[in-house]
């Protein structure tokens, strides 16, 4: 199959961007990253920086990519950012990270965080990765609706990200078909942008281009003053011809 991908990166109403944002096809294998830093002054920068490097060129550089590796890489990620916490201003830093690795119509994804990776088949969302967040657990435990989710007072109160002595990566593998699209983001982007004008764009886009160009005119029209950075890579999986 052929893979083809759009991504963008806007530091939005703030002084500078802590979002990091990876985009590869090498081969039959695609490999896409969002981070999204924490800890500000440019820090954030650095953790999202190291976790997209890491991620990425571990899944490029594999002869064969699982749910394993993927749970490797991103141990290897948060080392790194552990390790690099030892710099002076360097302390707080952290970062959230979200991974979709495809390979003819094999899928890997990996997040932990709150940045996400929507699958969209068949006219439909298949699925989509769970925020690691106070919100989303009030929203599993049945306290809020999922579009409180979008809302919640709790939203950035993240429970996994790298940066941490624990790392918990959440992965699942899927299967992709023809037709197949997908997004990565950042929170900047999804708290505007909803699953269902996701899919509606989806259906009159050309191009993954296009299609987050579609999403964008709706995330510039609801953005606050100082908005938050925020990032988006979408991705197309089309036969071969």
């Amino acid at each position: 199959m052929k893979i083809s991908a759009f991504s963008y990166t806007n530091r939005g109403g703030r002084d500078h961007n802590e979002d990091s944002v990876r985009c590869r096809i090498e081969g039959q294998r695609g490999v896409f990253v969002v981070a999204d830093g924490l800890g500000g002054h440019q820090c954030g920068e650095v953790a999202s920086a190291l976790a997209a490097d890491t991620l990425l060129d571990g899944c490029l550089q594999a002869e064969t990519v699982d749910a394993d590796a993927l749970t490797t890489l991103f141990r290897d990620a948060n080392a790194k950012i552990l390790e690099q916490q030892s710099q002076p201003g360097q302390e707080g830093m952290k970062t959230t990270a979200a991974l979709l690795c495809l390979e003819d119509d094999r899928v890997l994804r990996a997040h932990i965080g709150d940045s996400r990776v929507y699958h969209f088949s068949g006219g439909a969302l298949a699925s989509v990765t769970g925020d690691h967040s106070v919100t989303y657990k009030k929203y599993l435990g049945g306290e809020i609706s999922y579009m409180d989710v979008y809302h919640d007072d709790d939203r950035s109160s993240l429970l996994r990200v790298l940066g941490k002595p624990t790392c918990q990566p959440e992965t699942e593998a899927e299967t992709a078909a023809p037709g197949d699209a997908f997004v990565l983001c950042s929170d900047g982007f999804w708290e505007f942008v909803y699953n269902e004008e996701m899919l509606l764009d989806l259906s009159k886009a050309s191009s993954p281009q296009h299609w987050a160009e579609l999403m964008l005119l709706r995330h510039i029209r609801r953005i606050p003053p100082g908005n938050d950075n925020f990032s988006l890579i979408t991705v197309f999986v089309e036969e071969r011809t």
